[in-house]
């Protein structure tokens, strides 16, 4: 890295405006294949080193799909979206459930596994490819049976670079899979890049969770642009059920329902930030940047970003759960505390610190507290606030103890907040108390509420 770095310094010290060039070409290269492979965008129609105005049409078309400010322009969040690691299948594919209702004609499909990946063990493979078939199978009437001789119409394969189909991957990271819908020949089949990784956890890619995405499009399905949909065409790890609600009523509208199972209930949908019913989980500061908890997702909100960007949890930090209850920063040791349930975290930037999770009740919390509501480090005092239901708690981060005569009623010493909270955040003196879709800002020294505005407003609605 440090040889890279003095390589780069030297190249420029010697020329100023060739790397500039350089990159722009390199920015214009990736984005030309990019869009021709997954936006239908005909080859050679930008001039040397410029683009083209089908070009900036299908940029904004892409944009618009990732649901990303949409400027036409190759701005950082567009570009960091086309190097994240995705399925082959295009994002304008000419099938899906509507209008072509491409489907298998019968509920009872067929696949074979013709190699295996040397990533894994044979047996793990196949728990995964029988996992994935399940997640489908759970929420339709389809059955699938697995063959070990003959033609499927589902053929599995593993390969690499150019692998038989026309198609060919493009080695590590980048393009993971792809699938064809359901059809004659080669409808139906799905192939893995050899080139990748494959695990069972959360180290590079997820087996079960790609082949779940790809046998999506073997059964018909086209990419969604809900980043909380198992088919959203880029590539992010989370434990539990896979499916949202889009990705459940986009099958069944291809096969029915499955009276045979218990409901199954879906993940939520990516929450939408200019909801005006939309409340918050958690907040908290993370050097410089807010970081902001909703469901599964976080917005991350930094001076020089124009807009807010919208992650998984899941895909930032894999051993945190799924749903946040409560989050603070202490900038003097440098750490984040996340809490869920009866247990906090502790991140140092983007790694959890060594020794956690812990219980809640490390900090001198009664046994009775079973969730913290809210959180909020008080720079001034070097007092954290945890709120727990109508009361609240001080705990000195020095001292590392409880502060005495504690718990005190919210609503007693913070009038017309009310008596619970969801979120708590401070900034030069202020307290910003989120409850439903309701932000207050309260004034620390004064004692009294000053504002009240909607809870996103902070996300530019």
């Amino acid at each position: 890295m440090e040889l890279t770095a003095v390589v780069l310094l030297v190249i420029a010290a010697h020329t100023l405006a060739k790397p500039i060039a350089t990159e722009e070409k390199d920015k214009l290269l990736l984005a030309d294949k990019y869009l021709r492979r997954y936006y239908g965008m005909p080859a050679g129609l930008q001039g040397e080193g410029k683009a083209s105005d089908l070009m900036h049409q299908k940029i904004r078309e892409m944009q618009a799909f990732f649901r990303l400010e949409v400027t036409g322009k190759l701005d950082d969040n567009t570009l960091e979206v086309m190097e994240m690691a995705r399925c082959g299948v295009p994002d304008v594919a000419e099938y899906n459930h509507f209008p072509r209702d491409l489907k298998w004609k019968n509920t009872n499909v067929t696949f074979r596994i013709l190699n295996y990946t040397p990533d894994l063990k044979k047996a793990d493979v196949d728990k995964a490819v029988r996992n994935a078939f399940n997640v489908w199978s759970k929420v339709t009437p389809l059955r699938f049976k697995k063959l070990y001789e003959g033609n499927a119409d589902i053929m599995i394969s593993f390969g690499a670079k150019e692998h038989g189909d026309f198609n060919p991957f493009d080695g590590p990271e980048g393009l993971l899979a792809h699938a064809y819908p359901p059809g004659n020949g080669i409808g139906g089949d799905t192939h893995f890049d050899e080139d990748e990784t494959w695990t069972k956890d959360f180290h590079a890619f997820n087996l079960f969770l790609v082949a779940a995405h790809e046998f999506g499009h073997a059964l018909g399905m086209a990419h969604s642009s809900d980043p909380g949909s198992l088919m959203y065409p880029v590539y992010s790890y989370g434990k539990g059920y896979p499916l949202s609600e889009d990705d459940i009523k986009g099958i069944q509208s291809l096969y029915g329902e499955n009276t045979d199972h218990r409901k199954v209930k879906p993940k939520p949908d990516a929450p939408s930030k200019c909801d005006p019913e939309l409340s918050f989980d958690a907040i908290t500061e993370l050097r410089g940047e807010t970081i902001i908890f909703k469901d599964r997702f976080y917005w991350r909100l930094h001076p020089q970003m124009p807009e807010p960007e919208q992650t998984l949890i899941k895909n930032t930090w894999p051993e945190l759960p799924n749903q946040v209850d409560a989050a603070y920063e202490n900038p003097e040791k440098d750490i984040v505390i996340i809490f869920s349930g009866i247990r906090m975290w502790a991140l140092n930037g983007y790694n959890l610190v060594d020794g956690y999770p812990k219980y809640i009740h490390k900090l001198g919390l009664p046994k009775t507290v079973r969730k913290i509501d809210a959180a909020v480090n008080i720079r001034d005092t070097g007092k954290t606030l945890l709120f727990v239901d109508e009361e609240y708690w001080s705990y000195d981060e020095e001292k590392g103890t409880m502060d005495s005569g504690y718990p005190r009623s919210l609503e007693q010493d913070f009038p017309g907040i009310g008596d619970e909270v969801d979120a708590v955040a401070y900034h030069y003196g202020y307290l910003y108390f989120y409850h439903d879709h309701m932000q207050f800002e309260y004034s620390y020294s004064s004692r009294k509420v000053m504002r009240i505005m909607r809870a996103n407003s902070m996300l530019n609605c």
